[in-house]
């Protein structure tokens, strides 16, 4: 048996933009277009890990932001790592913990050396730096390690994006000589930068370049999925993608919903994640290939069919819209556990079908076949 790699990228077909590939790491490989499941708070909610892993998916995602305010990030490393502690031992991509600050802009006040907080838990005072970012998701065992940047507000001035995108550059120099430093954690993971720019292209190209000089093994595309709405952040995913290297992995963070998602791999994008599928399922929210589904609606409260026929995962094989809607309406657990299922396993079976379509050289029809039947009224 070949020994694995800290990081690798292959990519095994292309069509049009799109790429379909494996990214190799020493916790397994990643089939590309991925979907990574969101697990905040060191849980995919409502799923037990090894759901998360029948459903399809390759990889998570953990966050920097909320794990080292609880449990804390040198508490998680005394007790073994973020893998051993949620019993996930396939590979975690932890964001840098910009955005959560970003977020908590009431509660945060922004310098070159980074961002002082107050925790939304217990409003202690908490200082949170590229160095330190890498530190927290070194103790957490992570093994995507995302730079720490500052996620541009939309919408921005020319001149606010383009403040924001060169404080983000040199925060990405600081990440790369942070992570560096942890000998022993760069040489078992990876480091991705990321872009921004908000939507101005040349202010995309500069951060793209200045990414490419520091040198990093993926490269994600941040600042979008921020209230700019599907045409506008297709427009910058016309151009942005093609900014960064072909040979190496590219993440469009935050996004997105189902039509979002295809939107983007026809654009070139490799690495998703998104609190949609989780969020909606715990709300009674079902995404089907005939678009979404409140099945909290009294019209399901005799329906016997199932949520999705087309859809291949266990709960759509088993329970019935009218027992569905009867556990969201009595909020019973068990409705959040089981819409949660059916939402993670509906990404994860559409990201195996863009995969084989891409491979294939099919992706336009794919993609215009579930387009038309997932916005039909």
């Amino acid at each position: 048996m070949h020994e694995r790699s800290r990081f690798s990228f292959q990519i095994a077909a292309t069509d049009g933009a799109a790429r379909t590939g494996t990214i190799s790491m020493l916790r397994g490989d990643i089939r590309t277009p991925a979907f990574m499941p969101v697990g905040t708070a060191a849980t995919v909610k409502a799923m037990k890990p090894a759901d998360v892993r029948a459903a399809g998916a390759d990889i998570i995602l953990g966050n920097t932001y909320h794990l080292m305010l609880r449990p804390g990030a040198e508490r998680m490393a005394r007790l073994g790592g973020l893998h051993n502690f949620m019993g996930w031992e396939r590979p975690i991509l932890t964001d840098s913990g910009g955005y959560q600050v970003m977020s908590l802009s009431d509660l945060r006040n922004m310098s070159e050396e980074g961002v002082s907080f107050k925790s939304h838990l217990d409003g202690s005072a908490h200082m949170l730096t590229p160095e330190r970012s890498m530190e927290i998701q070194r103790l957490l065992g992570s093994d995507i390690v995302m730079a720490f940047d500052e996620c541009t507000s939309y919408p921005a001035t020319r001149d606010q994006a383009a403040a924001s995108m060169e404080r983000s550059m040199r925060w990405a120099k600081r990440s790369r000589d942070g992570f560096d430093t942890g000998h022993d954690h760069a040489a078992r993971s990876a480091l991705f930068g990321i872009q921004q720019g908000s939507m101005e292209e040349d202010l995309r190209r500069i951060s793209a370049d200045k990414l490419i000089d520091i040198g990093f093994d993926g490269y994600a595309v941040g600042g979008l999925a921020v209230g700019e709405g599907q045409a506008e952040m297709f427009r910058v995913l016309d151009f942005a993608p093609s900014m960064l290297p072909h040979d190496r992995p590219r993440y469009l963070m935050g996004v997105g919903k189902p039509d979002d998602i295809v939107g983007a791999v026809e654009r070139g994008i490799d690495m998703f994640d998104c609190v949609l599928p989780t969020r909606s399922g715990r709300n009674g929210q079902a995404f089907t290939h005939d678009g979404p589904l409140n099945i909290r609606n009294a019209k399901f409260a005799e329906d016997q069919g199932p949520l999705d026929p087309s859809c291949a995962c266990p709960v759509c094989g088993t329970w019935s819209r009218a027992y569905l809607h009867h556990l969201i309406r009595a909020g019973e657990i068990l409705g959040a556990m089981l819409m949660t299922e059916h939402n993670i396993s509906f990404y994860q079976q559409l990201m195996q079908g863009l995969r084989d379509a891409i491979a294939e050289g099919r992706l336009k029809s794919f993609a215009d076949a579930f387009r038309a039947r997932y916005s039909k009224k």
